[in-house]
């Protein structure tokens, strides 16, 4: 199964960036996606962000996954 998680954009250097996982930065490629601005969120999946997302739809989904992970 391959995940892809959300993560909020810190900072944008060029076709790559900056991402917060809850406190974890990691340096994510922005060649799939347009328009990408700090404080916005992406999904993330194997160091590239696949999708840009409304704060209510990544908030949303960091929920769906908290929620499975505690089980």
């Amino acid at each position: 199964m391959c995940l892809g998680i959300p993560g909020r954009v810190e900072e944008v250097k060029g076709d790559e960036a900056i991402v917060s996982f809850g406190g974890a930065r990691r340096s994510v490629r922005l060649d799939l996606v347009d328009n990408v601005s700090v404080g916005d969120y992406v999904i993330v999946h194997a160091g590239f962000a696949i999708q840009v997302l409304d704060q209510e739809a990544a908030l949303e989904m960091l929920e769906m996954l908290r929620e499975m992970f505690r089980e």
